[in-house]
């Protein structure tokens, strides 16, 4: 039994976007995804995707690429991307998964899994500027972070020792820090935060290591060349 973690699979199967047009570590990634995956998960296994996981605009447009990560071993925890414009209220996504027999996927929103005794915690995020362009900007941005906090919540509710946190989002780059989510994040003692959503250039601006007394880890994609990125054995 292992927990593994991995962001930004950008899964097509339903809808014509797919990645191969940007080449190098995107060319053949679908084929690349599920190789890599059976290579190392096995079926006691849990899976933590953080986000940007189907170009379907809708549950429906999705549905092949959930059928792709259902047939894949173990348990997957998915949280929302930016891109992720199939996700809608939990109870119509979990009623979908189960009129289509798709057993094995759930979701993390205003939630916790537990995990040994790791608590799963996240949410999206957002795009954090010191002053935001736009009042709706920053609406978004306090209810991700009241979300986030609820997850925290939950973790110690059900008395984990640890805490893993996974955005979609960055909360720190190089040129930017994120104040109140990595401060929240403090608050509850977190150990390991786990982000994707970076590509190509941007990738010069991320944060990897311990900062501030956290370990980030960037997952993207692309990034660990789509191979599941062992967290805990």
């Amino acid at each position: 039994m292992a927990l593994y973690t991995i962001a930004d699979l950008h899964l097509s199967a339903g809808v014509q976007k797919p990645m191969d047009i940007f080449g190098g570590k995107w060319q053949g990634y679908m084929e690349k995804i599920q190789k890599n995956w059976r290579a190392v998960i096995q079926p006691e296994d849990t899976v933590v995707i953080g986000g940007d996981i189907s170009w379907g605009i809708n549950l429906q447009q999705s549905l092949p690429d959930f059928r792709i990560l259902s047939d894949l071993p173990g348990k997957k925890i998915i949280g929302k991307g930016n891109h992720d414009l199939w996700w809608c209220t939990v109870k119509k996504m979990k009623r979908f998964f189960e009129e289509n027999q798709i057993k094995n996927i759930d979701f993390l929103f205003n939630n916790c899994f537990i995990y040994d005794n790791i608590g799963i915690c996240g949410t999206r995020g957002w795009f954090y500027e010191e002053d935001f362009k736009e009042s709706h900007d920053e609406k978004i941005f306090r209810r991700e972070l009241l979300r986030l906090e609820h997850s925290f919540q939950a973790a110690q509710a059900q008395g984990a020792e640890e805490i893993y946190c996974f955005l979609h989002y960055p909360p720190v780059f190089t040129s930017f820090r994120c104040g109140e989510i990595i401060d929240l994040m403090h608050r509850y003692q977190v150990e390991q935060c786990i982000y994707g959503h970076l590509h190509s250039d941007s990738l010069r601006y991320a944060v990897t290591g311990i900062h501030e007394g956290i370990n980030f880890r960037l997952v993207s994609g692309d990034y660990i060349d789509f191979m599941p990125v062992l967290l805990k054995k």
